[in-house]
Protein backbone atom coordinates (compact mmCIF):
# COMPACT_ATOMS: atom_id res chain seq x y z
CA UNK A 1 0.00 0.00 0.00
CA UNK A 2 1.06 3.36 -0.69
CA UNK A 3 2.56 5.25 2.19
CA UNK A 4 1.04 8.25 1.86
CA UNK A 5 -2.70 6.27 2.21
CA UNK A 6 -1.55 4.03 4.72
CA UNK A 7 -4.13 4.29 7.64
CA UNK A 8 -2.90 5.97 10.98
CA UNK A 9 -2.56 4.41 14.24
CA UNK A 10 -4.55 6.45 17.09
CA UNK A 11 -1.08 7.20 18.65
CA UNK A 12 0.02 9.04 15.55
CA UNK A 13 -3.03 10.49 14.81
CA UNK A 14 -3.46 12.20 18.49
CA UNK A 15 -0.15 13.20 17.39
CA UNK A 16 -0.64 14.82 14.25
CA UNK A 17 -3.72 16.60 15.54
CA UNK A 18 -2.75 17.69 18.92
CA UNK A 19 -1.57 21.12 17.49
CA UNK A 20 -5.46 21.63 16.14
CA UNK A 21 -7.18 21.20 19.07
CA UNK A 22 -4.87 23.55 20.90
CA UNK A 23 -6.01 25.85 17.97
CA UNK A 24 -9.32 25.40 18.68
CA UNK A 25 -9.03 25.58 22.91
CA UNK A 26 -7.07 29.17 22.15
CA UNK A 27 -10.08 30.37 19.87
CA UNK A 28 -12.81 29.37 22.15
CA UNK A 29 -10.60 31.41 24.98
CA UNK A 30 -10.22 34.18 22.60
CA UNK A 31 -13.52 34.78 21.65
CA UNK A 32 -15.07 34.53 25.17
CA UNK A 33 -12.38 37.34 25.64
CA UNK A 34 -13.74 39.25 22.58
CA UNK A 35 -10.29 39.21 21.18
CA UNK A 36 -11.00 37.09 18.31
CA UNK A 37 -11.47 38.63 14.96
CA UNK A 38 -14.45 38.08 13.14
CA UNK A 39 -14.63 37.22 9.45
CA UNK A 40 -15.77 40.60 7.95
CA UNK A 41 -15.66 40.89 3.68
CA UNK A 42 -13.53 43.47 2.05
CA UNK A 43 -16.49 45.72 1.76
CA UNK A 44 -16.50 45.38 5.43
CA UNK A 45 -13.51 46.17 6.24
CA UNK A 46 -12.88 49.35 4.38
CA UNK A 47 -13.11 52.71 6.37
CA UNK A 48 -16.76 54.09 6.74
CA UNK A 49 -17.08 56.51 3.49
CA UNK A 50 -20.74 57.73 3.39
CA UNK A 51 -22.88 60.20 5.33
CA UNK A 52 -25.46 57.56 5.68
CA UNK A 53 -26.78 57.94 9.27
CA UNK A 54 -25.70 56.04 12.12
CA UNK A 55 -25.76 55.46 15.44
CA UNK A 56 -23.18 56.48 18.51
CA UNK A 57 -22.18 54.72 21.36
CA UNK A 58 -25.19 55.40 23.21
CA UNK A 59 -28.26 57.25 23.24
CA UNK A 60 -27.34 60.89 22.28
CA UNK A 61 -28.26 64.28 23.80
CA UNK A 62 -27.65 66.05 21.15
CA UNK A 63 -28.28 65.59 17.52
CA UNK A 64 -25.94 68.20 16.60
CA UNK A 65 -23.03 70.67 17.15
CA UNK A 66 -22.96 74.40 16.75
CA UNK A 67 -19.23 76.03 17.48
CA UNK A 68 -19.23 79.54 17.48
CA UNK A 69 -15.23 79.35 17.39
CA UNK A 70 -13.73 83.20 18.21
CA UNK A 71 -10.39 83.66 16.76
CA UNK A 72 -7.62 85.46 18.86
CA UNK A 73 -9.00 84.62 22.80
CA UNK A 74 -11.26 86.80 24.68
CA UNK A 75 -10.61 88.62 27.58
CA UNK A 76 -12.10 86.13 30.58
CA UNK A 77 -11.85 89.11 33.21
CA UNK A 78 -13.51 91.38 30.90
CA UNK A 79 -16.17 89.61 29.98
CA UNK A 80 -17.37 86.11 31.46
CA UNK A 81 -15.42 85.81 35.14
CA UNK A 82 -15.22 89.46 37.12
CA UNK A 83 -12.51 89.79 39.55
CA UNK A 84 -13.08 92.51 42.46
CA UNK A 85 -9.44 91.72 43.54
CA UNK A 86 -8.15 92.70 40.16
CA UNK A 87 -9.91 95.78 40.59
CA UNK A 88 -8.78 96.31 43.78
CA UNK A 89 -4.95 96.29 43.07
CA UNK A 90 -4.68 97.61 39.62
CA UNK A 91 -0.86 98.86 39.35
CA UNK A 92 0.43 96.22 41.53
CA UNK A 93 3.27 94.02 40.33
CA UNK A 94 2.50 90.61 41.84
CA UNK A 95 4.47 88.35 39.63
CA UNK A 96 3.16 86.90 36.74
CA UNK A 97 5.34 86.84 33.97
CA UNK A 98 3.75 87.81 30.34
CA UNK A 99 3.89 85.71 27.64
CA UNK A 100 7.61 83.67 26.95
CA UNK A 101 9.24 85.69 29.59
CA UNK A 102 8.86 88.97 28.44
CA UNK A 103 9.25 91.90 31.09
CA UNK A 104 6.16 91.70 33.70
CA UNK A 105 3.95 94.23 34.03
CA UNK A 106 1.12 95.44 36.69
CA UNK A 107 -1.70 94.10 37.29
CA UNK A 108 -4.97 96.15 35.08
CA UNK A 109 -8.13 96.33 36.22
CA UNK A 110 -11.12 95.89 33.42
CA UNK A 111 -12.44 99.14 32.43
CA UNK A 112 -15.96 97.56 32.09
CA UNK A 113 -18.81 96.79 34.78
CA UNK A 114 -20.40 93.73 35.48
CA UNK A 115 -23.94 92.70 36.51
CA UNK A 116 -25.78 89.56 38.13
CA UNK A 117 -28.16 88.15 35.18
CA UNK A 118 -31.54 86.14 35.24
CA UNK A 119 -33.01 84.05 37.82
CA UNK A 120 -29.40 82.29 37.69
CA UNK A 121 -28.00 85.71 38.72
CA UNK A 122 -24.55 84.89 36.83
CA UNK A 123 -22.43 87.70 36.52
CA UNK A 124 -21.66 88.92 32.59
CA UNK A 125 -19.90 92.46 31.37
CA UNK A 126 -22.12 94.98 29.75
CA UNK A 127 -20.04 94.27 26.73
CA UNK A 128 -22.31 91.33 26.45
CA UNK A 129 -25.69 91.92 27.53
CA UNK A 130 -27.36 89.58 24.97
CA UNK A 131 -25.31 86.60 26.06
CA UNK A 132 -26.35 87.96 29.45
CA UNK A 133 -29.92 87.92 28.39
CA UNK A 134 -29.69 84.19 27.91
CA UNK A 135 -27.85 83.05 31.06
CA UNK A 136 -30.81 81.28 32.58
CA UNK A 137 -29.68 78.94 29.24
CA UNK A 138 -25.99 78.84 29.64
CA UNK A 139 -23.38 76.57 31.31
CA UNK A 140 -20.48 78.63 31.99
CA UNK A 141 -17.13 76.83 32.24
CA UNK A 142 -14.53 79.33 33.95
CA UNK A 143 -12.14 77.34 34.68
CA UNK A 144 -10.88 76.21 31.34
CA UNK A 145 -6.81 75.88 30.36
CA UNK A 146 -4.78 74.84 27.76
CA UNK A 147 -1.63 73.42 26.63
CA UNK A 148 0.03 76.07 23.99
CA UNK A 149 0.01 80.24 24.18
CA UNK A 150 -0.01 80.81 20.40
CA UNK A 151 -2.76 81.44 17.80
CA UNK A 152 -2.04 78.52 15.21
CA UNK A 153 -0.82 75.90 18.13
CA UNK A 154 -3.96 76.60 20.45
CA UNK A 155 -6.75 76.29 17.87
CA UNK A 156 -5.44 73.43 16.31
CA UNK A 157 -5.57 71.65 19.98
CA UNK A 158 -8.78 72.85 20.62
CA UNK A 159 -10.35 71.54 17.43
CA UNK A 160 -8.25 68.81 16.44
CA UNK A 161 -6.90 67.82 20.13
CA UNK A 162 -3.42 67.71 19.40
CA UNK A 163 -0.55 70.38 18.35
CA UNK A 164 0.11 68.86 14.57
CA UNK A 165 -1.48 69.91 11.40
CA UNK A 166 -2.88 67.27 9.59
CA UNK A 167 -4.90 65.59 12.10
CA UNK A 168 -9.22 64.97 12.06
CA UNK A 169 -11.13 67.99 13.62
CA UNK A 170 -14.19 67.58 16.32
CA UNK A 171 -16.25 68.10 13.09
CA UNK A 172 -14.59 65.33 10.89
CA UNK A 173 -14.65 62.84 13.62
CA UNK A 174 -18.68 63.39 14.44
CA UNK A 175 -19.35 63.60 10.60
CA UNK A 176 -17.33 60.46 10.45
CA UNK A 177 -18.73 58.57 13.49
CA UNK A 178 -22.63 59.46 12.80
CA UNK A 179 -22.84 60.49 9.37
CA UNK A 180 -25.95 63.21 8.81
CA UNK A 181 -29.36 63.12 8.60
CA UNK A 182 -30.04 65.08 5.53
CA UNK A 183 -28.02 63.26 2.65
CA UNK A 184 -28.46 66.15 0.13
CA UNK A 185 -26.06 68.48 2.80
CA UNK A 186 -22.74 66.91 4.01
CA UNK A 187 -22.37 66.17 7.92
CA UNK A 188 -20.12 69.16 8.54
CA UNK A 189 -20.41 72.60 7.30
CA UNK A 190 -18.00 75.98 8.17
CA UNK A 191 -18.87 79.04 7.92
CA UNK A 192 -16.20 81.77 7.54
CA UNK A 193 -15.45 85.27 6.17
CA UNK A 194 -14.96 85.68 3.10
CA UNK A 195 -11.87 87.74 3.53
CA UNK A 196 -9.91 84.95 4.63
CA UNK A 197 -8.79 82.46 7.18
CA UNK A 198 -7.43 82.43 10.29
CA UNK A 199 -4.27 81.46 11.58
CA UNK A 200 -4.09 78.27 11.01
CA UNK A 201 -5.94 78.06 8.33
CA UNK A 202 -8.41 75.17 6.59
CA UNK A 203 -6.46 72.94 9.11
CA UNK A 204 -9.16 74.14 11.55
CA UNK A 205 -11.44 72.01 9.41
CA UNK A 206 -9.43 69.58 8.11
CA UNK A 207 -9.95 65.35 7.64
CA UNK A 208 -6.48 64.73 8.14
CA UNK A 209 -5.76 60.76 7.48
CA UNK A 210 -10.15 60.37 7.72
CA UNK A 211 -11.72 59.97 4.71
CA UNK A 212 -12.13 63.32 2.68
CA UNK A 213 -16.03 63.55 2.44
CA UNK A 214 -15.75 64.24 6.35
CA UNK A 215 -13.72 67.21 6.15
CA UNK A 216 -15.64 70.65 6.06
CA UNK A 217 -17.51 72.01 3.64
CA UNK A 218 -16.71 75.99 3.41
CA UNK A 219 -19.93 77.92 2.70
CA UNK A 220 -20.17 81.44 2.93
CA UNK A 221 -22.23 84.15 4.50
CA UNK A 222 -22.25 86.41 1.13
CA UNK A 223 -22.82 85.51 -2.31
CA UNK A 224 -23.26 82.12 -3.42
CA UNK A 225 -22.67 80.10 -0.22
CA UNK A 226 -20.92 76.96 -2.04
CA UNK A 227 -17.98 77.71 -4.24
CA UNK A 228 -17.16 75.81 -7.11
CA UNK A 229 -20.53 74.08 -7.26
CA UNK A 230 -21.69 74.74 -10.17
CA UNK A 231 -20.16 74.77 -13.65
CA UNK A 232 -17.89 77.97 -14.85
CA UNK A 233 -19.32 77.56 -18.29
CA UNK A 234 -22.89 76.46 -19.16
CA UNK A 235 -23.35 72.96 -21.36
CA UNK A 236 -25.61 72.03 -23.85
CA UNK A 237 -28.95 70.56 -22.39
CA UNK A 238 -27.65 66.88 -21.59
CA UNK A 239 -24.37 66.82 -21.69
CA UNK A 240 -23.33 67.74 -18.27
CA UNK A 241 -25.88 65.35 -17.41
CA UNK A 242 -24.02 62.73 -19.94
CA UNK A 243 -20.60 63.60 -18.57
CA UNK A 244 -21.02 62.97 -15.08
CA UNK A 245 -22.95 59.50 -16.47
CA UNK A 246 -19.46 58.12 -17.92
CA UNK A 247 -17.68 59.42 -15.13
CA UNK A 248 -19.67 57.67 -12.99
CA UNK A 249 -19.45 54.60 -15.34
CA UNK A 250 -15.10 54.86 -15.25
CA UNK A 251 -15.10 55.71 -11.04
CA UNK A 252 -17.07 52.78 -10.56
CA UNK A 253 -15.46 50.41 -12.67
CA UNK A 254 -12.04 51.41 -11.07
CA UNK A 255 -13.60 50.99 -7.69
CA UNK A 256 -14.62 47.50 -8.23
CA UNK A 257 -10.74 46.77 -9.58
CA UNK A 258 -9.43 48.42 -6.32
CA UNK A 259 -11.89 47.77 -3.56
CA UNK A 260 -9.71 49.18 -1.07
CA UNK A 261 -8.89 53.09 -2.50
CA UNK A 262 -11.12 55.01 -0.45
CA UNK A 263 -9.72 58.22 -1.66
CA UNK A 264 -11.43 56.98 -4.85
CA UNK A 265 -14.92 56.07 -3.10
CA UNK A 266 -14.29 59.79 -1.39
CA UNK A 267 -14.14 61.70 -4.72
CA UNK A 268 -17.12 59.26 -6.33
CA UNK A 269 -19.12 60.20 -2.74
CA UNK A 270 -17.82 63.96 -3.24
CA UNK A 271 -19.52 63.75 -7.02
CA UNK A 272 -22.91 62.43 -5.59
CA UNK A 273 -22.94 65.35 -2.77
CA UNK A 274 -22.35 67.85 -5.33
CA UNK A 275 -25.47 66.70 -7.39
CA UNK A 276 -27.70 66.62 -4.65
CA UNK A 277 -26.61 69.82 -3.15
CA UNK A 278 -26.99 71.83 -6.31
CA UNK A 279 -30.52 71.72 -5.43
CA UNK A 280 -30.60 71.85 -1.28
CA UNK A 281 -27.81 74.12 -0.64
CA UNK A 282 -29.48 77.22 -2.04
CA UNK A 283 -32.60 76.45 -0.89
CA UNK A 284 -32.27 75.65 2.63
CA UNK A 285 -29.59 78.96 2.89
CA UNK A 286 -32.37 81.17 1.56
CA UNK A 287 -32.86 83.53 4.28
CA UNK A 288 -35.80 85.76 2.15
CA UNK A 289 -37.78 83.08 3.64
CA UNK A 290 -36.61 84.41 7.26
CA UNK A 291 -39.38 86.55 8.72
CA UNK A 292 -38.67 90.04 9.50
CA UNK A 293 -38.50 89.67 12.88
CA UNK A 294 -36.12 87.12 13.06
CA UNK A 295 -33.91 88.81 11.03
CA UNK A 296 -34.01 91.46 13.23
CA UNK A 297 -33.45 89.94 15.89
CA UNK A 298 -30.24 88.53 14.52
CA UNK A 299 -28.72 92.00 13.58
CA UNK A 300 -29.20 91.48 10.18
CA UNK A 301 -30.53 94.92 9.51
CA UNK A 302 -27.34 96.52 11.13
CA UNK A 303 -24.43 96.49 9.30
CA UNK A 304 -21.71 96.22 12.50
CA UNK A 305 -23.33 92.56 13.40
CA UNK A 306 -25.19 91.65 9.96
CA UNK A 307 -22.28 89.61 8.57
CA UNK A 308 -21.91 87.46 11.86
CA UNK A 309 -25.61 87.26 12.44
CA UNK A 310 -26.19 86.28 8.60
CA UNK A 311 -23.56 83.11 9.65
CA UNK A 312 -25.43 82.57 13.05
CA UNK A 313 -28.89 82.14 10.91
CA UNK A 314 -27.41 79.97 8.29
CA UNK A 315 -26.22 77.65 11.28
CA UNK A 316 -29.42 77.25 12.28
CA UNK A 317 -31.24 76.52 8.88
CA UNK A 318 -28.41 73.97 9.13
CA UNK A 319 -29.35 72.39 11.80
CA UNK A 320 -32.75 72.58 11.35
CA UNK A 321 -31.88 70.35 8.23
CA UNK A 322 -30.19 67.69 9.61
CA UNK A 323 -26.40 68.73 9.47
CA UNK A 324 -24.67 67.16 11.95
CA UNK A 325 -21.72 70.16 12.76
CA UNK A 326 -21.13 73.50 12.06
CA UNK A 327 -18.33 75.77 12.66
CA UNK A 328 -18.50 79.39 12.32
CA UNK A 329 -14.85 81.13 12.34
CA UNK A 330 -15.65 84.71 12.76
CA UNK A 331 -13.33 87.50 10.96
CA UNK A 332 -9.66 86.40 10.22
CA UNK A 333 -6.43 87.85 11.54
CA UNK A 334 -7.79 87.12 15.49
CA UNK A 335 -10.03 89.56 15.70
CA UNK A 336 -10.30 89.08 20.02
CA UNK A 337 -6.14 89.42 19.96
CA UNK A 338 -6.16 92.42 22.09
CA UNK A 339 -2.81 93.19 23.02
CA UNK A 340 -3.76 97.13 22.69
CA UNK A 341 -6.61 99.60 22.79
CA UNK A 342 -8.49 96.85 24.96
CA UNK A 343 -10.88 99.56 26.21
CA UNK A 344 -11.83 100.57 22.43
CA UNK A 345 -11.26 97.58 20.85
CA UNK A 346 -13.07 95.02 22.64
CA UNK A 347 -16.48 96.82 22.61
CA UNK A 348 -16.20 96.42 18.66
CA UNK A 349 -15.74 93.01 18.35
CA UNK A 350 -18.16 92.53 21.23
CA UNK A 351 -20.45 94.13 19.13
CA UNK A 352 -20.60 92.55 16.20
CA UNK A 353 -20.81 88.80 17.80
CA UNK A 354 -22.63 89.72 21.33
CA UNK A 355 -26.28 90.43 19.40
CA UNK A 356 -25.90 87.54 17.17
CA UNK A 357 -24.47 84.82 19.36
CA UNK A 358 -27.30 85.36 22.01
CA UNK A 359 -30.04 85.53 19.13
CA UNK A 360 -29.08 82.15 18.14
CA UNK A 361 -29.65 80.14 21.51
CA UNK A 362 -32.77 82.71 21.82
CA UNK A 363 -33.97 81.69 18.44
CA UNK A 364 -32.64 77.89 18.94
CA UNK A 365 -35.20 77.48 22.29
CA UNK A 366 -38.16 79.06 20.94
CA UNK A 367 -37.83 76.42 17.97
CA UNK A 368 -38.05 73.91 20.40
CA UNK A 369 -34.49 73.24 18.68
CA UNK A 370 -31.98 74.20 22.08
CA UNK A 371 -32.59 70.32 24.04
CA UNK A 372 -31.00 68.24 20.79
CA UNK A 373 -28.41 71.37 19.79
CA UNK A 374 -25.04 71.78 21.45
CA UNK A 375 -24.00 75.55 21.36
CA UNK A 376 -20.34 75.96 21.97
CA UNK A 377 -18.94 79.54 22.65
CA UNK A 378 -15.37 79.67 23.28
CA UNK A 379 -11.82 80.95 22.06
CA UNK A 380 -8.50 78.99 21.74
CA UNK A 381 -7.03 80.57 25.32
CA UNK A 382 -7.34 83.48 27.30
CA UNK A 383 -5.98 86.29 28.33
CA UNK A 384 -3.63 87.49 31.63
CA UNK A 385 -4.49 89.97 34.20
CA UNK A 386 -1.57 91.90 33.65
CA UNK A 387 -1.23 94.78 31.17
CA UNK A 388 0.56 94.96 27.88
CA UNK A 389 2.01 98.29 27.27
CA UNK A 390 -0.65 99.74 29.26
CA UNK A 391 -3.51 99.29 27.41
CA UNK A 392 -3.62 95.65 26.35
CA UNK A 393 -3.48 91.75 27.78
CA UNK A 394 -1.38 89.15 26.52
CA UNK A 395 -1.96 85.68 25.81
CA UNK A 396 -2.40 83.28 28.60
CA UNK A 397 -2.98 79.50 27.99
CA UNK A 398 -3.68 78.94 31.81
CA UNK A 399 -7.16 80.13 32.23
CA UNK A 400 -10.29 80.79 29.81
CA UNK A 401 -14.11 80.67 29.77
CA UNK A 402 -16.08 78.64 27.56
CA UNK A 403 -19.64 79.38 27.37
CA UNK A 404 -22.38 76.23 26.24
CA UNK A 405 -25.87 75.94 25.53
CA UNK A 406 -28.28 73.01 25.38
CA UNK A 407 -27.46 69.81 24.22
CA UNK A 408 -28.02 67.94 27.80
CA UNK A 409 -25.86 70.15 29.46
CA UNK A 410 -26.80 72.50 32.79
CA UNK A 411 -28.54 75.69 32.62
CA UNK A 412 -27.77 78.67 34.63
CA UNK A 413 -24.53 76.66 36.09
CA UNK A 414 -21.13 78.10 36.74
CA UNK A 415 -18.59 75.39 36.59
CA UNK A 416 -15.25 75.98 38.21
CA UNK A 417 -13.25 79.25 39.36
CA UNK A 418 -10.22 80.98 38.09
CA UNK A 419 -7.64 82.76 40.99
CA UNK A 420 -8.09 85.69 42.45
CA UNK A 421 -6.77 87.81 39.62
CA UNK A 422 -8.19 84.87 36.69
CA UNK A 423 -4.80 83.80 35.91
CA UNK A 424 -5.27 80.31 36.37
CA UNK A 425 -7.51 77.88 36.51
CA UNK A 426 -7.78 76.58 40.16
CA UNK A 427 -11.16 74.83 40.94
CA UNK A 428 -12.54 72.16 39.11
CA UNK A 429 -10.38 72.88 36.04
CA UNK A 430 -11.53 71.55 32.36
CA UNK A 431 -8.69 71.10 29.60
CA UNK A 432 -9.49 71.49 25.94
CA UNK A 433 -9.62 67.72 25.92
CA UNK A 434 -11.81 67.24 28.66
CA UNK A 435 -14.42 69.61 26.69
CA UNK A 436 -13.89 67.84 23.09
CA UNK A 437 -14.39 64.36 25.06
CA UNK A 438 -17.94 66.08 26.45
CA UNK A 439 -18.99 67.24 23.37
CA UNK A 440 -18.63 63.27 21.83
CA UNK A 441 -20.18 61.94 24.71
CA UNK A 442 -22.95 64.64 24.10
CA UNK A 443 -24.18 63.75 21.09
CA UNK A 444 -23.53 59.62 21.71
CA UNK A 445 -20.10 59.20 21.38
CA UNK A 446 -17.59 57.70 23.53
CA UNK A 447 -13.75 59.35 23.43
CA UNK A 448 -11.95 56.47 24.19
CA UNK A 449 -13.64 54.08 21.43
CA UNK A 450 -14.09 56.51 18.83
CA UNK A 451 -10.96 55.18 17.21
CA UNK A 452 -9.03 54.88 13.51
CA UNK A 453 -6.07 52.91 12.81
CA UNK A 454 -3.42 55.24 11.14
CA UNK A 455 0.57 54.68 10.71
CA UNK A 456 -0.74 51.44 12.93
CA UNK A 457 -2.03 52.73 15.71
CA UNK A 458 -5.36 53.44 17.34
CA UNK A 459 -5.94 57.24 16.85
CA UNK A 460 -8.57 59.30 18.57
CA UNK A 461 -9.63 63.42 18.96
CA UNK A 462 -8.59 63.37 22.61
CA UNK A 463 -5.57 61.27 21.69
CA UNK A 464 -7.03 58.51 24.83
CA UNK A 465 -3.52 56.64 24.56
CA UNK A 466 -1.84 59.33 26.02
CA UNK A 467 -4.31 61.54 27.57
CA UNK A 468 -6.32 61.55 31.15
CA UNK A 469 -9.00 63.49 29.25
CA UNK A 470 -12.25 62.38 31.09
CA UNK A 471 -16.01 63.70 30.75
CA UNK A 472 -16.91 66.70 32.63
CA UNK A 473 -19.78 64.94 34.22
CA UNK A 474 -20.53 68.36 36.27
CA UNK A 475 -21.69 69.89 33.05
CA UNK A 476 -23.86 67.21 32.45
CA UNK A 477 -28.11 67.28 33.44
CA UNK A 478 -27.68 63.27 33.51
CA UNK A 479 -24.89 60.78 34.00
CA UNK A 480 -22.15 59.92 32.10
CA UNK A 481 -22.58 57.23 29.72
CA UNK A 482 -20.58 54.58 28.77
Amino acid sequence: MDRNHAPLSRRLFLQRSGLGFGSLALASLLERDGLLATNVSAAESKPRVDLLPRDGHFPAQAKSVIMLFQSGAPSQMDLFDPKPQLQRQHGKDVGIDSLQGRAREPLMASPFSFRPRGESGIEFSELVPHLGSVADDLCVIRSMYTFDPCHAGAPLIFLTGKLAFGRPTVGTWIGYALGTENQNLPAYVVLHDIEGHNTAGAALWDNGWLPALYRGTEFRPKGSPVLNLRAARKFPAGADRDDLRLIGRLNQKYADRYPHATDLETRIRNYELAARMQLAAEENLDLSKETAATKKLYGLENPATAEYGTQCLMARRLVEAGVRFVQIMNKPHNPWDHHSNIKTRLPETCMATDQPSGALIADLKRRGLLDETLVVWVGEFGRLPTSQGGTGRDHNMHAFTALAAGGGLKRGYVHGATDEFGHRAEVEPVSVLDLLATILHQVGLDHTRLTYKHNNLEESLTDARTTDAAVVGKLLQGPVRS
